[in-house]
C-alpha cells in the first residue's frame, strides 16, 4: 500500500503531483472509495459534515472534490453485516481509498472490526490518502490529546508506519508548535507536526515530507 498522509488533503500543487505519481495515472482516470467512518467518532462531526464530504462540497474540495473518475462510499460500520464476499471486490477494484478525519481510535476500531485492516497488506498498489485522523490511524499511537471517542480503550492505532502525526499545525489555537512539543514528549516514537499544506508520502518504508507550508520533526 502507498500512503499519502495529510492534515488537510490535497491542498497544493506539490501534494497533487505526489498523489498523481502514486496513482500512476491522472486523477480523472481513477476510481476512488471514500471512507467517512472516523467522523462518527468525533463530537465536532455528524450527518451534515458527512453529507458535505460525500457530496464533495467546497470544504472537501481537497479530497472528494478532486475530480475522480468515480467516487463511491465505503462505510466501515456496515461491512461486518454484509459479508466480505460483497465488499472486498469493491476495495480491490478501487485505485484509491480517501480516508477522512474525525477520531482515529474510532476509525481504528472499525478498520479492525470490518476486516479492512486485515485486507490492506494484500493491496500493494492501492493508494491511501488520509486526512487528519485518516492519516493518524496509520501510526502506532495518536496520544491521549487527540482521543475524542469515549469508548476508546487507549490511543493505539494501526502502526503501519513507525512515526506519529500531530495534524493541523497552527490551524487552531490548541494546535501550536508548543502543544505539539508537549504531545511529542509523551508519544514515545518519532513524530511530525504538519500543517494543512503538508503531506507525508510513504512507499515501501521510504518516508518523504512534501510541503508548501510548515512542518517539524519531533523526537528522535
Amino acid at each position: 500500500m502507498k500512503l499519502l498522509l495529510t492534515s488537510g488533503g490535497v491542498t497544493n500543487p506539490s501534494i497533487h503531483s505526489a498523489l498523481v505519481q502514486l496513482l500512476g495515472k491522472p486523477i480523472a482516470e481513477c476510481n476512488a472509495l471514500l471512507v467517512p467512518t472516523a467522523q462518527w467518532g468525533h463530537p465536532m462531526c455528524g450527518p451534515a459534515s458527512v453529507r458535505g464530504l460525500v457530496a464533495a462540497e467546497p470544504l472537501w474540495q481537497h479530497l472528494s472534490g478532486l475530480g475522480w473518475a468515480s467516487l463511491g462510499v465505503l462505510e466501515l460500520t456496515a461491512l461486518p453485516s454484509i459479508g466480505a464476499e460483497r465488499w472486498v471486490p469493491w476495495v480491490r477494484e478501487a485505485d484509491v481509498l480517501l480516508v477522512d478525519g474525525g477520531d482515529a481510535t474510532y476509525l481504528y476500531h472499525w478498520l479492525r472490526e470490518s476486516g479492512l485492516a486485515d485486507l490492506l497488506p494484500s493491496l500493494p498498489d492501492m493508494v491511501w490518502v488520509g486526512v487528519s485522523a485518516g492519516s493518524m490511524v496509520m501510526t502506532p499511537r495518536i496520544g491521549e490529546y487527540f482521543v475524542e471517542w469515549q469508548s476508546a480503550p487507549d490511543d493505539r492505532t494501526l502502526g503501519v508506519v513507525d512515526f506519529s502525526i500531530f495534524p493541523h499545525l497552527d490551524a487552531f489555537p490548541t494546535n501550536t508548535l508548543t502543544h505539539a512539543e508537549r504531545w511529542a514528549a509523551d508519544i514515545g516514537v518519532p513524530a511530525y507536526a504538519i500543517d494543512e499544506q503538508t503531506a507525508i508520502k510513504v512507499v515501501d518504508g521510504s518516508v518523504e515530507v512534501i510541503s508548501e507550508g510548515k512542518w517539524t520533526k519531533l523526537g528522535s
